[in-house]
């Protein structure tokens, strides 16, 4: 397996155009974390207590996240004004909490310009993919990345965090090492108070 930085953009535009063929709409993928949680299952290989239990949960929190997500005025003209033809395809798992506090996000943008399609795959299904796309050396979700529908190349990518948690995350885990239990939900505190503001932000700036 090539590393990273050895994967040339050829190559990734290659990758993402074999896994987007089989890439599945937001709704289907929400369709699909709904049946996981009734059934107490998760997406992957590896099915445990606790990677039901955060599939439950982040079922939970997409339910009212798609519901509650608002885009501030200003945003809307921006997204509204957007005239390009992208896909954001991202790569993700049931039971990733980052996922379901940014998911929603990503699909209320999109839900406000023809020009931008959501479509999502799982990780461990598409690791030739993820690997294409690794955060820190890491299989890091959720994964945005966004693709030109004309070209085909990618243009841009994002995640697994918006910026500003993602600077608490590095700074916690410079001074302690780890992440603790306390420190995971003092970061779901911030996405609460957040309300996805940060994630617009940051994904704002992929269609500039």
């Amino acid at each position: 397996m090539k590393t990273q930085d050895l994967i040339s953009d050829k190559e990734r535009k290659e990758i993402v155009q074999r896994a987007l063929p089989n890439a599945m709409t937001y709704e289907a993928y929400r369709t699909l974390m709904d049946e996981h949680a009734s059934k107490g299952t998760s997406t992957g290989p590896n099915q445990t207590e606790a990677l039901t239990n955060y599939t439950m949960l982040n079922q939970r929190r997409f339910k009212r996240l798609d519901k509650t997500t608002k885009i501030h005025p200003e945003d809307i003209t921006r997204i509204e004004s957007f005239k390009g033809d992208v896909t954001w395809l991202v790569l993700t798992e049931s039971w990733c909490g980052d996922a379901a506090q940014t998911m929603p996000v990503m699909q209320k943008i999109a839900q406000l310009s023809d020009g931008i399609t959501v479509k999502v795959v799982l990780r461990d299904d598409n690791l030739e993919l993820m690997d294409a796309f690794l955060y820190n050396g890491g299989r890091s979700i959720p994964k945005l990345v966004a693709v030109d529908n004309t070209s085909g190349k990618v243009i841009g990518d994002w995640g697994p965090r918006p910026t500003t948690a993602t600077q608490l995350v590095n700074d916690y885990k410079e001074e302690h090492g780890k992440l603790t239990p306390e420190f995971k939900q003092d970061l779901q505190v911030w996405y609460n108070k957040d309300k996805g503001q940060n994630t617009v932000e940051d994904l704002l700036k992929l269609l500039s």
